[in-house]
């Protein structure tokens, strides 16, 4: 007969409740996060009078596609959302660009001043003009009523800067870097074939961060953009089309008929945020070891 052998009391797997109470504040956090735009959706889809009644919370009531109609009945509703891609892949592009040749040589240790030019990046990110001084500027620079209003001014982020300087100084080996040099490389060709292939996370994060800020915005086009109505983007024109239905319905509230606004301004976010929905699986990724690559202190 085969001895049968007892698990030693030790071994057998307790119960963690530290580990429990983690993951349901986890679950909590994600629904909290994840119910309000379920509701949005929910709302986009039904009816006015079951909206009117708030009897929509996390599935439609009286399915409808008439707020989506409304949105695309505007032939211009395509234009505006080419523009905003246009404008969000040079923006993004050219912001990245820019972060990346500043960031580089404020990590080498060489530099002289360094650390007086970081302060004054650093400064940035607490005091600025304001509004108007920035308004002034952009007229005096003609380039109101034009793309490059959209992409210049906000086309670098101290804050990205501060993150992509600290990952390059610290996720480089010094021995690599050297290594390279005794072989002839300047620091472009360290750069290009050393620094950035080791840091692919902080940069598809960085660039998710230029363009989801950058295509959400529409306070600087609603400054910028006054008569050329060809250059709206699609979140100043979603705008436009809320606040003309909000003003349609105070106005003639005694029609039956008139849509929402509530369900059109539902509807605009959904809208306005598939394509960053669309885009966020394939830099998933890099997105944790990006941030976690940003969080060492120099």
């Amino acid at each position: 007969m085969k001895a049968v052998h007892k698990a030693p009391v030790g071994s057998r797997r307790r119960f963690d409740i530290w580990g429990f109470l983690i993951h349901v504040a986890l679950v909590i956090i994600s629904l909290i996060c994840f119910l309000p735009y379920l509701h949005v959706v929910a709302k986009s889809f039904s009816e006015d009078a079951y909206v009117i009644a708030n009897k929509v919370f996390l599935w439609p009531r009286g399915f409808s596609l008439e707020a989506y109609a409304k949105i695309f009945a505007d032939a211009s509703i395509l234009k505006s959302l080419y523009v905003s891609v246009i404008v969000t892949v040079l923006f993004t592009v050219l912001g990245m660009v820019v972060t990346i040749c500043a960031a580089y040589p404020l990590s080498r240790r060489q530099l002289k001043g360094r650390s007086t030019l970081t302060f004054i990046f650093l400064f940035t990110m607490y005091f600025s003009g304001g509004i108007i001084p920035e308004y002034m500027l952009i007229n005096s620079l003609g380039m109101l009523d034009t793309l490059w209003a959209l992409i210049l001014p906000l086309a670098f982020s101290a804050y990205n800067l501060l993150i992509l300087k600290t990952t390059f100084t610290h996720s480089v080996p010094v021995s690599l870097e050297e290594s390279a040099r005794i072989d002839g490389a300047g620091h472009f060709r360290i750069l290009t074939s050393i620094v950035l292939p080791l840091s692919k996370p902080i940069i598809a994060t960085l660039s998710l961060f230029y363009a989801v800020g950058r295509w959400n915005a529409y306070q600087d086009a609603l400054f910028y953009i006054k008569h050329n109505v060809d250059l709206r983007p699609l979140q100043l024109k979603l705008y436009y089309l809320v606040v003309q239905a909000s003003e349609s319905f105070q106005l003639e509230a005694t029609e039956v008929t008139l849509s929402n606004p509530e369900v059109l301004k539902a509807s605009v976010v959904v809208f306005a945020t598939i394509p960053i929905i669309c885009i966020y699986p394939f830099v998933q990724k890099y997105f944790v070891q990006g941030t976690m690559l940003g969080a060492v202190k120099e």
